[in-house]
């Protein structure tokens, strides 16, 4: 593989030659020549190398809504990288061709973007922001670390569409250059993400959303694929709506997305309508204001009503989105606070 390693930003030099990898939750202890989890970081030679670094799987022009993001710029295009290798290992993976690698091969379709044309193409493209997404954006963090750095100097927004797992040195290095924490809260309990994604400490994904929110003032907006048996329990659906709102706020939007059939959970069904609608009156019960389900084109949710006043702030079928009565972040209706970003004047203020 004829592809630059670029030295690691966060990790300690050990004895022995070894080293520890301080990007993710993970915190791997890697023997020389060893690889981290993510399969993404390699120790040479007692240094910490990514071996990924600007070599992308997927490019895109997106729909921001996608993402999921229904409260930041709505509406707008987003020019959309994905790397390879996840820190995670979910059965459920959408994106499995990429993310369960062993190592980045250009051979398998990587493309080389370098942070600066990365800039130039999401402007080339009209796009108003660059993504890192489709797989774990940590797992090439100097990339994006690089790569953000120079789109915020291009007045472009910026959105890390991740599982949260980023250590929080990871997050205040990456903070200042991030507008959007788009993260997964996959469920509320330890049997869940140790069956699902075979990850312990999932509750410092927690804190590092919070930490995004509060000390960054990024955008935040929180998914749950609903998966049939493993996390549609009500005390996991509570559980998940109570944080949110107590830690992140009310007006935070909770994305409850049907699961379909993949990679290995082909012998599940496709989440029934009515477990989203019923995830859906949870959060709302909770006290949630902006709760969305997910992955049900049509579906009477997809828009955006006003918390305060009722009357309708964004229409949206599909990928079709129509903005309606936002004035800045607020209702153009009755004045009430909706918490959507539009630009950077939210992001200082708040």
């Amino acid at each position: 593989m004829n592809v630059t390693a670029y030295e690691a930003l966060l990790y300690e030099k050990l004895p022995n030659s070894r080293v520890r990898c301080n990007i993710c939750q993970w915190r791997c202890t890697i023997g020389p020549d060893k690889l981290g989890v993510c399969k993404m970081y390699q120790n040479r030679d007692g240094s910490l190398y990514n071996l990924n670094y600007a070599q992308a799987s997927s490019v895109a022009v997106d729909p921001i809504e996608k993402k999921p993001l229904f409260h930041f710029f709505p509406g707008s295009s987003v020019f959309s990288l994905g790397g390879w290798g996840c820190n995670f290992h979910c059965q459920d993976c959408q994106n499995w061709e990429i993310s369960c690698v062993e190592i980045a091969e250009p051979g398998r379709g990587s493309r080389e973007i370098q942070p600066q044309e990365a800039v130039e193409l999401a402007k080339s493209y009209h796009c108003q922001g660059i993504a890192w997404t489709y797989n774990e954006p940590t797992i090439w963090f100097e990339y994006t670390l690089d790569s953000a750095k120079l789109a915020k100097e291009n007045n472009l927004y910026t959105v890390y569409v991740t599982n949260g797992y980023l250590t929080p040195e990871a997050l205040d290095t990456i903070g200042p250059y991030l507008d959007a924490w788009r993260v997964d809260v996959k469920g509320f309990s330890d049997t869940l993400y140790r069956e699902l994604a075979k990850v312990t400490r999932w509750r410092e994904i927690l804190e590092v959303a919070r930490r995004a929110k509060d000390k960054w003032k990024m955008h935040v907006e929180v998914v749950t694929n609903i998966i049939p048996t493993m996390n549609d329990d009500d005390q996991q659906l509570e559980g998940i709506a109570s944080w949110i709102r107590d830690n992140l706020g009310e007006l935070t939007p909770w994305h409850v997305t049907r699961f379909f059939p993949n990679y290995r959970m082909m012998h599940l069904p496709p989440t029934p309508v009515s477990t989203l609608e019923h995830a859906y009156d949870i959060g709302k019960k909770a006290g949630l204001k902006f709760v969305y389900a997910g992955n049900v084109p049509g579906h009477q949710s997809e828009s955006t009503f006003c918390s305060s006043c009722g009357r309708l702030i964004v229409s949206r079928s599909g990928y079709q989105t129509e903005v309606l009565g936002l004035e800045g972040s607020r209702c153009k209706f009755c004045g009430a606070e909706l918490n959507f970003r539009t630009s950077g004047a939210e992001r200082r203020l708040s």
